[in-house]
């Protein structure tokens, strides 16, 4: 049996089984490509204690986050921009100057930074991805190459406390949530503000988005699960906002138990709405699991039918999401082409699992299809403006995510 990593309670429930898979990103390589591959179960269960979803760490994280590891924020417009906003936002609601620090645990390659950094605002980056901090580093953001956790927190030299210590994106990819919170509160100044980005639980519940599904993401979370886990380390939870992000994800302000930070209703309200679709209802999880099987039936029927009727397919965004739905569904280059990604450190190589080819934009150009199916759905709106010529001149854009659609 597995344990719960947020309160240690056995784990029995199943909440989606999408059979094996490899790593998301792990992308092959021209010599890789003659290799076998490991494939990890990609079996999501639910705590019947706590509620909190999750994957067994079936693969460490030395494994997911390696010096070659490929996702590189900067390559979304529309990524640096919402960044771009909450920097903006936090500099007014903590009246930030240079004499405030600023830490980012999974900085990236300084995407959110450099917009403290133009303010005048000290930052401080952490990430574990030797490949993607250098290149913060090159834009004079300072970071510490390494994983986050109470470890690291202790052996941090800081001339002082962060009044804002933020995390984007990055509670889902931690396999020991404990750890690392507590480093967290380790680090937070006594009036400090601590920010959690992650796509909600109830966005991939409501709006079949299991593609969100991969390895690297060991958590799907929610203020309920995490509420117990914060409060283990003297934080809780004093404000909960939406955001657009990623198909729907919330932001949470954390601030330490005695603090005089306010408790706002937006995260009773956000109690409510996840009780009413409780991952450990029969009803909840059941629904999801017609639902994704539906998708992988529609999509498998509309490929084949453009293959019989010769009408070539490709993919746009060579996204872990699309690699978890691409061998879920058991979809290889027979069936799609080649996909398509603006990011250079993706050309040239091979999805895993599928081995479709990764290509840039030019090659479109050259050897347009018919349809384009584009895999990060969540940034269809960015797409569909980026290929507005191949659109206009009669390409068609498809998804698969929350059903199979061409838009």
């Amino acid at each position: 049996m597995v344990s719960c990593r947020g309160c240690s309670a056995q784990l029995s429930l199943t909440f989606l089984n999408l059979g094996a898979s490899p790593i998301a990103n792990d992308l092959l390589s021209g010599e890789t490509l003659v290799s076998p591959e490991v494939f990890y179960p990609l079996h999501v269960m639910t705590c019947t204690d706590c509620s909190l979803v999750q994957i067994p760490e079936v693969a460490k994280r030395e494994a997911l986050f390696r010096s070659d590891y490929v996702y590189f924020s900067s390559y979304s417009t529309s990524w640096l921009e919402h960044s771009q906003v909450y920097a903006g936002k936090m500099i007014k609601l903590l009246d930030l100057s240079d004499q405030d620090l600023v830490i980012e645990v999974a900085s990236n390659d300084g995407y959110l930074l450099q917009y403290f950094k133009e303010n005048g605002v000290q930052v401080l980056g952490i990430e574990p991805s030797s490949g993607v901090a250098e290149v913060a580093i090159k834009k004079g953001i300072s970071t510490v190459i390494d994983f986050f956790g109470t470890e690291l927190a202790k052996k941090l030299t800081l001339n002082k406390m962060p009044k804002l210590l933020l995390g984007n994106n990055v509670l889902a990819h931690v396999p020991d949530l404990h750890d690392f919170v507590k480093g967290f509160s380790l680090l937070i100044a006594p009036e400090g503000l601590i920010t959690f980005e992650f796509p909600h639980l109830v966005s991939l519940i409501k709006n079949n988005q299991f593609d969100t599904i991969y390895h690297e993401h060991y958590s799907y979370l929610s203020v309920t699960s995490l509420t117990p886990i914060f409060e283990s380390h003297g934080l809780r939870i004093t404000e909960v906002e939406r955001l657009n992000t990623h198909g729907g994800s919330i932001r949470i302000y954390v601030v330490r138990k005695d603090s005089s930070w306010e408790t706002s209703d937006s995260v009773s309200i956000i109690l409510r709405e996840e009780a009413e679709n409780d991952p450990r209802n029969k009803i909840i999880w059941q629904s999801l699991q017609e639902k994704t099987l539906r998708v992988k039936i529609d999509l498998l029927e509309e490929l084949v039918k453009c293959k019989r009727q010769g009408i070539k397919v490709a993919a746009y965004g060579a996204a872990a999401k699309g690699n978890t739905l691409l061998n879920y569904c058991g979809i290889d280059s027979d069936l799609i082409s080649f996909v398509v990604d603006l990011n250079p450190h993706k050309q040239g190589n091979y999805l895993p699992g599928s081995r479709i080819p990764i290509v840039g934009l030019g090659h479109l150009s050259e050897n347009t299809p018919d349809v384009l199916f584009v895999l990060p759905w969540n940034l269809a709106d960015e797409i569909n403006s980026q290929l507005s010529n191949f659109t206009d001149a009669g390409l068609k854009l498809l998804r698969a995510v929350p059903n199979l659609e061409y838009f």
